[in-house]
């Protein structure tokens, strides 16, 4: 009968279906679904990406059993429910399977379609920092004052005058004290707009009353005069961007209001972080999250939320996928109030300042092009540097690597060691059945290792006064990256090599091109800074020393000539790039590479600064405007490795073999054995 043809149409496309998620839930999970009765369903077309809500999903779902466990992971068509018995869920399955429902506020309906699986196992999420220097101030003003606020623009009246409403692409825009010119990314800072004065920004009483709150709470140190009203209608949003340097100061505020929004911030990085901005709050960026992260709106009429505090959650929004939903935008209103800057800015984020690129390309050295030209760099930029940061850089040297202390208490009782770069001698003791000596070209860190009672020496890693083959080991901890040409790495490697007796072996680290590594993120990239306050401690704490085992800091957006010692390592697949101008990038703590040549900036704390010392040739201009006392900022060259770049610098020697090779925490290490 044409009834039963139209079943039996039905029930093949739903088995077609059923098959099709089950190999989408295969591709994006590693989820294999069963034949078999289960108490856990796979619920395709019935996920956040989809327009379902966790409220509506429940509803459905708790009409066939007690339902232990809704996973609902962001951005996904699919979740995942587990009943308390499989009679529940074959229950459910069979009612459900191929079911259309209508999604509510979507006007529209969808097919489910059902499968069961096993257990599901999903990662724990682990809440997210917010970004350093970013403030969420909740119930900043009442529900009377948001009413005036929001009476107060006008948006159809005034039309003709430069105040009046610039319709962009993705809201409605009014600006108050200074246009921003959307093409040039600036404001025009002679041009204020007429009528218009300091502070009061040509608006009724209760801005002015709002901000003086705000000086007075210690939210803003500084009195805004430039105002700009952005009105967000619900699928509307603002690119990813940083507010240009050149043109406002540290601080910038912006009041939600009339709804609550979920703006995503991101690192250069790639970490991102989005953020609850819930109705009547104020957004602070001062500092990193300012000058550093991009901030935007995603283009999108619903938002992803935390489902236990709906609407009332301020901060991050975790990716607990048992605790998120779905959450309808409404019309919202910003007033984002800034300062104009009246000169350069001069912060400590040199890769992405406007300001400050110019002044980086003129005053930044080039690439070595000689013996002579690379001998003066590294003098300039690592002997001169440490001398200067050594008593700073000392005090953030005092964990050991677990892999490096293995090596080391793995040699026989009475082996001489030496330790060539040994910093402030972090390693020297750390294994007493070992006679350890160690060498530094830093006279102010071989110091330190005489006031710990260690016995260290000064000299060049290049010509080492300690006689051929009388070693039974050497390490070399982040020590060859300092150097500046591939001629003059490899001579580091063969006087170590020189060293040794035969069977004699050696560890080397130097720092990694690739700070992420199968899938995980080095601790270098992973770590932020938790504070404004400790932003200098924790540049110094990733801030490779000159013969220090931690990371240093990484990349730029630049790119400057990469010398390589061999081609193999080009097959590796390095990223760098090369540029015609060969100056050598400022590295951005905490980004991955982009230049294997590079300047890595030291923050020095102003109370280990050496008497006397005088920054001059060695350091750029950075710190913020805003601080009275800046710390002196110095660059340390390094040559990031690529993976297989120093095994095949060591294995172009004949003396040596390579025992063993790996990854750790952002470092390339080789352990060889003279032959």
């Amino acid at each position: 009968s044409q009834d039963h043809l139209k079943a039996c149409k039905m029930r093949k496309k739903i088995l077609r279906k059923q098959v099709r998620a089950q190999h989408t839930l295969m591709r994006h999970e590693g989820i294999e679904c069963v034949s078999h009765a289960t108490q856990s369903l796979v619920v395709a077309n019935g996920g956040l990406g989809n327009g379902m809500s966790r409220h509506q999903l429940l509803r459905i779902v708790e009409g066939y059993g007690l339902v232990e466990t809704l996973l609902m992971p962001p951005n996904k068509p699919y979740s995942f429910v587990k009943y308390e018995t499989t009679e529940e869920a074959k229950k459910a399955f069979d009612a459900l399977n191929g079911k259309e429902v209508a999604l509510e506020d979507f006007g529209q309906n969808i097919v489910l379609y059902i499968n069961f699986v096993e257990k599901v196992f999903w990662k724990t999420a682990v809440p997210t920092n917010l970004p350093p220097g970013l403030t969420v101030v909740e119930k900043i003003i009442s529900p009377e004052e948001e009413r005036r606020m929001l009476e107060i623009i006008d948006w159809i009246k005034d039309e003709d005058t430069q105040n009046a409403q610039k319709t962009l692409k993705h809201r409605r825009v009014k600006h108050f004290g200074y246009e921003f010119c959307y093409d040039s990314n600036n404001v025009e800072k002679e041009k204020p707009l007429p009528g218009v004065l300091f502070l009061k920004l040509g608006l009724p009483e209760i801005c002015n009353l709002f901000l003086e709150n705000c000086l007075k709470q210690g939210y803003i140190r500084h009195k805004p005069d430039q105002l700009t009203v952005n009105q967000y209608e619900p699928g509307q949003g603002i690119p990813p961007h940083i507010d240009t340097h050149s043109a406002f100061e540290d601080e910038i505020i912006s009041l939600s209001l009339g709804a609550q929004i979920v703006m995503d911030f991101k690192h250069p990085d790639g970490r991102t972080v989005a953020i609850m901005l819930p109705r009547r709050s104020l957004l602070v960026m001062t500092g990193e999250s300012r000058y550093l992260w991009t901030h935007g709106i995603t283009p999108r009429k619903y938002d992803v939320i935390q489902a236990s505090e709906l609407g009332q959650k301020v901060g991050t929004i975790t990716a607990d996928v048992g605790d998120l939903t779905l959450n309808r935008r409404e019309t919202r209103t910003s007033f984002t109030f800034r300062k104009v800057r009246r000169s350069p800015c001069n912060c400590i984020y040199p890769s992405v300042c406007d300001s400050q690129k110019g002044q980086q390309r003129q005053g930044q050295p080039s690439f070595p092009l000689s013996e002579m030209e690379a001998s003066k760099l590294e003098q300039e930029y690592v002997h001169k540097v440490y001398e200067e940061i050594a008593a700073h850089f000392s005090s953030t040297r005092h964990s050991p690597w677990p892999q490096i202390v293995e090596f080391l208490r793995s040699l026989p009782k009475g082996a001489i060691v030496a330790d060539v770069g040994c910093g402030n001698g972090k390693y020297l003791g750390i294994n007493k059945d070992l006679y350890m000596i160690g060498c530094d070209r830093s006279k102010n860190l071989v110091d330190i290792c005489g006031e710990k009672e260690f016995q260290a020496f000064v000299c060049d890693a290049l010509s080492v006064p300690i006689r051929s083959g009388s070693c039974d080991a050497c390490i070399s901890i982040a020590v060859i990256h300092h150097f500046s040409t591939a001629e003059r790495r490899l001579a580091t490697i063969r006087e170590l090599a020189r060293l040794l007796r035969p069977g004699g072996t050696a560890l080397i680290y130097v720092w990694a091109m690739e700070q992420e590594y199968k899938n995980q993120k080095s601790k270098y990239l992973k770590e932020k800074n938790d504070s404004k306050g400790k932003e200098e401690e924790i540049n110094a704490d990733t801030a490779q020393g000159l013969l220090s085992d931690q990371m240093p800091d990484d990349s730029s957006q630049d790119s400057a000539r990469s010398d390589q010692l061999l081609n193999d390592s080009k097959d590796k697949g390095c990223d760098a790039k090369s540029v015609a101008d060969s100056r050598l990038p400022v590295h951005t703590n905490r980004t991955s590479f982009h230049s294997q040549d590079l300047l890595v900036p030291w923050h020095l704390k102003s109370d280990t600064k050496k008497k006397g010392e005088s920054a001059g040739t060695l350091s750029f201009p950075a710190g913020s405007n805003e601080s009275q006392e800046l710390s002196p900022v110095f660059h340390r060259y390094y040559h990031v490795f690529c993976e297989g770049e120093l095994e095949a610098a060591c294995r172009s020697l004949d003396c040596v073999r390579v025992q063993k090779n790996y990854y750790d925490q952002g470092n390339w290490c080789v352990v060889l054995e003279k032959l």
